[in-house]
């Protein structure tokens, strides 16, 4: 994990530096980063999983350089967020399934925003704090050191977000704000507390975090599944149909079934821009067995 100067630096350079020459370079870490490594492997596996197919060598290594390219986008752009007018965001934005998002904040109740680590979702919490102007709540992964992980929340304040760490008090936070209306953006396509829910996802098991369910089938906010995509030189984002998160049982299966959805709408999202779709830590157990890791114990017994 880079430094916090490091970090400073870069939000730094991607105010000042063109986006051509910061393109450029983001082309130039992709392609040094496509041969080798621990994260080359998990791309090239997520790639295939989201392809449905074996790819040939030279299509891994210019799908996963792609994928480490978007990687280097993706921080370059966040950087870049606070020294965009906001009519640039607004022009250079599009939203298919907005009208959800929008009819929930006018009755008041707050919709769940489920986001794989795909393309450029910072720029679509920005566009919906400065352009309609909701109040948006992320709960985000803590990160070490704390003087780090504060300054990543200090930064993410600043683009009109309301950060809250995973942690024991998330839930009662995230649902005081969608009690308020808010946006609450949560992503939710890795369990990285190792409590999750048992799911098919790509065609294998894995879990994934149980609080998008919980939260949605608890307060009764639509569940909506969500991603946002570089498009040329603009973003899109694609939202779909609220999940049904109709009660129809025991609380625990309720949300297992309504996690699968999330799972298979996760699936829809990610085909769409697979290059763009920067989760490069293991997800499966056949992640860790190919990579000789040891298989975390929640994954143990799928």
């Amino acid at each position: 994990m880079a430094s916090v100067s490091a970090y400073r630096a870069g939000s730094l350079l991607a105010r000042h530096v063109p986006v051509v020459a910061q393109n450029a370079v983001a082309r130039a870490v992709g392609a040094a980063s496509a041969n080798t490594g621990q994260k080359r492997l998990v791309a090239a596996r997520n790639l295939e999983r989201a392809l449905g197919r074996r790819m040939s060598s030279s299509e891994t290594r210019r799908r996963v350089a792609k994928t480490f390219e978007w990687y280097t986008r993706y921080y370059a752009e966040s950087f870049r967020l606070p020294s965009v007018p906001v009519t640039e965001i607004d022009r250079g934005f599009g939203f298919e399934g907005f009208g959800e998002i929008a009819a929930a904040v006018e009755r008041g109740q707050g919709p769940i925003l489920a986001l794989p680590h795909l393309g450029t979702w910072e720029w679509a919490a920005w566009w919906l704090a400065l352009v309609p102007e909701f109040k948006v709540t992320a709960v985000v992964e803590p990160l070490e050191p704390p003087e780090l992980f504060e300054w990543f929340v200090g930064f993410r304040e600043s683009l009109g977000m309301n950060i809250v760490p995973l942690g024991p008090d998330a839930a009662k936070t995230s649902i005081q704000a969608l009690k308020q209306g808010q946006v609450l953006c949560l992503l939710a396509d890795r369990d990285i507390q190792g409590n999750g829910i048992p799911v098919e996802f790509f065609g294998e098991k894995t879990t994934l975090p149980a609080g998008p369910a919980t939260l949605a089938l608890r307060t009764g906010s639509p569940l909506i599944p969500s991603a946002v995509y570089w498009r040329d030189n603009t973003r899109h984002a694609i939202s779909t149909p609220p999940l049904d998160t109709t009660r129809r049982g025991k609380l625990r299966s309720d949300i297992a079934r309504v996690t699968q959805d999330l799972a298979r709408d996760f699936e829809y999202l990610i085909s769409q821009a697979p290059e763009q779709w920067h989760m490069l830590s293991p997800n499966w157990p056949s992640d860790y067995e190919l990579l000789g890791l040891p298989t975390p114990e929640h994954l143990r017994e799928l």
